[in-house]
This record gives C-alpha cells, structure tokens and sequence, in this order.
C-alpha cells in the first residue's frame, strides 16, 4: 500500500497478519508479528503497510493507551523493583512474548462478549501494560506518564503544539510550559520527537492540512492558510518535500484510491 500521514497517540500497536513501516522523522520502525509498537507520546508520522494482499491482508490491533492507569500501575511496579530503565525517542520496536500475545487476543475475545467489555477490559488493558512495562522498552512510557521526568515535561509542550499547531511558536513560551530552559528544551523535544519543536509544528500543520483537502475537499491554499502558513508556496515546498508530491496530485491519488 501507499505511504500515508497518521497522528500517532500513544499507544500499543500489535500485529496479527502483515508488516508496517513508520517513519519518525529520518528513523523508520517496522515492526510486525514479531515485534509490537509502542508510541509514548503525540507524534506525527508516515505509515505503511506491507506484506499485505487479498489472500493475506493486513491485520492488527491498536490499543490506547489509559495513561492515568499506566500511572497508577507504574507505581505499584516499582514496589517490586521490576521497572524498565530504557530511554529514548517517544516511539519504539518491543518484542511480542507470549504472555503479550495470550493478554492480546483476550482482548479481542471480548468482541464476541460485550457484556464482559466493562468488567474485564480494564483489566486486560492492565495486563498487557504491564509485560510492556516491565519489559526492554517499557522505561519509554515511564518516561512520558511519570510526572518531573524530561519526556513528561516535553510532553506538556508537545500537547499545547496539538492544541496551537496553527498559531506561530515562541521557544520561551515553549520553554516556560515545559518547565525547561529553551536549549534543554530543544534537546529533550529532538530526543523524544526526533525533530524540533518548529519541525513537529511543520509537520502537525502539513499532516492536518492534508486531512483538510482530503476530508473537505479543500484546495491547498484555502488549506494552507487554515493551518497556520502565510505563504502557499512555501506550503506547496514543504509538503512535497514530506509527502514526496504537490498537495494537488498527492490528495487526487489518496481520494482515488479509497474510491
């Protein structure tokens, strides 16, 4: 399948039949039945599935993650000493393990039982956090929930770009959210985003513009301007740069093949 734009939430992305590429930045993530995705904190990226076909479609489960019940769990966690350490960008490759593997398909057992969904689906949630959290990858979502750590600080800044991607960005305003100096600040944020906090802005804006000419059928320059770009040809650049074609030829291409 085509390459395309996804805002990733955190979550954990599991992989029954079929592969998928992310691309962070310059860093791309496969991961497949192997290997699960964790995504600690809002990241925009571009996805594609693999391997996929009629015979053998692609198939997978999605879970966001309750981060105040990863919290909680987190501290139950470190009574016993289990904790991972791992640091690193918001984004990661974890391997599947059984007990991942038993606690995810209950999940989707609960689909045939909707009156189980309330009473036990917390619960499994649970589970599956916790055999991420105690495994090699498990210190990234540590470091988004926990409050005071560098990747919860990024992360306030990181929520008020989702919620301001349009309006122009002050590093020191930025800075003052994160509770951080501005240098530690741009840091940190290339760390956990692997880019700058005017590059994910870029990249919300052009992300959410291509929804807007998807979803609205908007022209690129009535898109442009409602994301936050003065100037359309500096729209129509950076989006080809990203998207790898001009905003016109891209969406046409995504609108035909969904038709």
């Amino acid at each position: 399948m085509a390459p395309d734009s996804s805002l990733y939430e955190p979550s954990f992305a599991f992989i029954i039949t079929g592969a998928k590429r992310v691309l962070l930045g310059n860093e791309a993530y496969l991961y497949n039945q192997d290997h699960f995705l964790l995504t600690a904190v809002g990241l925009p990226t571009i996805v594609q599935v693999l391997d996929a076909s009629v015979e053998a479609p692609y198939v997978s489960l999605k879970l966001d993650i309750d981060l105040d019940l990863a919290k909680d769990l987190i501290a139950e966690v470190d009574k016993f000493g289990h904790a991972s350490k791992d640091g690193g960008t918001g984004i990661a490759i974890g391997p599947v393990t059984p007990d991942i593997i038993d606690a995810a398909m209950r999940l989707l057992d609960l689909l045939d039982r909707p009156v189980d969904i309330p009473i036990l689906e917390k619960s499994i949630q649970r589970e599956i956090l916790y055999r991420i959290m105690t495994g090699p990858v498990g210190g990234r979502l540590r470091e988004a929930v926990q409050l005071g750590t560098k990747t919860n600080r990024v992360s306030a800044a990181i929520r008020w770009l989702r919620d301001h991607y349009d309006q122009p960005i002050r590093i020191e305003a930025l800075a003052n959210i994160a509770g951080m100096g501005e240098s530690t600040l741009h840091h940190h944020f290339r760390a956990v985003t692997a880019m700058s906090p005017l590059q994910y802005q870029k990249h919300l804006r052009l992300h959410e513009a291509r929804r807007i000419m998807i979803a609205d059928r908007s022209d690129a320059g009535s898109a442009a301007l409602r994301v936050g770009y003065e100037s359309v040809t500096q729209f129509n650049r950076e989006y080809r740069r990203l998207f790898g074609a001009p905003p016109k030829t891209d969406v046409r291409t995504i609108i035909d093949a969904v038709s």
